[in-house]
């Protein structure tokens, strides 16, 4: 017990934890007036053949228009997510069964089941320190049999577009661009889905901006564009698609992939906010860095652009995945959000590639392996990856935090360095 006299010191007073959100924690007056305008009009569904091509689907053929201009690209189709945008952009590019599809190992389900649903095979490909597909991996993967490549810009950042774009050129074969969680990100002056082939942007609840599900597809290609509209639309090219496109491909059995009105009238709300909420997370992230990029033993992500990137997570990486825990853990108890926004994980660890389950046994691209997990498919595989994914930590930043949050993560990142790097042994600049 202490003494009658001894005073105690008060407990430290922690900041609040800040809330975390990006584009679902600015929905508000934009969006229900634009979801007010489609129920009034009574038209939630975007054709409706009472009205002329170029007037149906006010808010979704919006969306597309303010799309098409600001990422600079010649076409633009929304559809129901983003997973469906890419099983619409493989289609588009006419990937089936037999072919091969190199796909980041660091990266969200869809883009592992999406080569699998259309028949095809997803190849594992290593990631290095941008977070995004290593270079040299397509030149270390294709075969004759490699139709695409599947460039992921992972949370915010581009990949390194110039070294991906001239080995997959060399090879001989296609890119896709998942900006799922990195929509309005730029490399070179160049918007990410607007480089390869084609592209694919989510609205998804936790991505950049959302109307809770939705997806976007982007191409400079009219053949592209012709084949991914009668795809996400049971083999059609309706009117007001034909406005931009003369038919060639003919009717093919698709999918069903529509955006209805209601979704675009969120999404078309949220992706004029766009501008506003990066400038805003990339304000606080440079404030952020700007005081603790001097620390010794952090090895921030490579950002192949930096004045193209989003600023919506901090990365960076220690010596050791028991560091990095301790790091996170003691972030955590000091109230700094450090969990990673996305599900993005290693392929070759989830259930649905160790198992090499389908729908159907017949649709699956994994029968040919006579063993499993075959190479390509297992941790070892992929040391690279496996070095970096295990040791990282990350800062989530959002629309609603504040330069005094920036402040506080800063403060907080330095106080549990020093901590930490002084019980480690270390010595920590300050």
């Amino acid at each position: 017990m202490n003494a009658p006299n001894e005073t105690l010191e008060p407990p430290k007073t922690l900041r609040p934890r800040p809330k975390l959100g990006l584009g679902n924690a600015w929905i508000g007056q934009e969006e229900e007036l634009l979801v007010s305008q489609v129920l009034r009009t009574k038209r939630p569904f975007r054709y409706t053949y009472d009205l002329a091509p170029e007037e149906q689907g006010t808010m979704t053929a919006t969306l597309e228009r303010e799309t098409r201009e600001k990422m600079q690209v010649g076409y633009a189709l929304a559809v129901t997510s983003g997973t469906a945008a890419l099983e619409t952009a493989l289609a588009a590019l006419g990937i089936g069964p037999g072919d091969e599809v190199i796909v980041p190992a660091w990266s969200w389900v869809s883009c592992f089941t999406s080569v699998v649903r259309m028949g095809a095979l997803p190849v594992l490909a290593e990631i290095d320190e941008t977070f995004c597909l290593a270079k040299g991996e397509i030149t270390r993967l294709v075969t004759p049999r490699t139709k695409a490549v599947m460039v992921l810009h992972y949370q915010g950042v581009a990949a390194d577009m110039d070294d991906l774009m001239a080995e997959a050129r060399a090879a001989g074969i296609r890119v896709i661009e998942d900006c799922a969680q990195s929509i309005g990100a730029t490399y070179r002056g160049r918007h990410a889905g607007t480089i390869g082939d084609i592209g694919i942007y989510s609205y998804q609840f936790q991505k950049s901006i959302t109307s809770g599900e939705g997806g976007m597809v982007v191409t400079q290609d009219a053949r592209l564009y012709e084949r991914a509209v009668r795809f996400h639309d049971l083999g059609f090219l309706r009117p007001h698609h034909a406005l931009f496109v003369t038919p060639e491909c003919g009717d093919f059995c698709g999918a069903q992939y529509r955006m209805n009105e209601l979704t675009g009238a969120v999404a078309l709300a949220q992706f004029r906010k766009l501008d506003k909420m990066r400038a805003h997370c990339r304000a606080l992230s440079r404030r952020i860095l700007s005081g603790i990029n001097d620390l010794p033993g952090l090895e921030f992500r490579r950002i192949p652009d930096p004045d193209g990137d989003s600023g919506f997570e901090i990365y960076f990486c220690l010596e050791s995945a028991d560091l990095a825990q301790e790091f996170s853990r003691q972030l955590h108890a000091r109230n700094v959000n450090c969990s990673k926004m996305t599900g993005t994980y290693c392929q070759y660890e989830r259930g649905y590639c160790k198992n090499r389950a389908t729908y159907h046994p017949a649709s699956s691209p994994f029968a040919k392996f006579t063993e499993w997990p075959a190479p390509g498919y297992r941790a070892e595989d992929f040391p690279k990856t496996e070095a970096l994914v295990h040791r990282f930590v990350s800062l989530p930043l959002g629309v609603l935090y504040t330069g005094d949050d920036a402040d506080y993560i800063t403060e907080t990142v330095r106080e549990v360095h020093r901590e930490i790097f002084a019980a480690n042994g270390h010595i920590a600049l300050e």
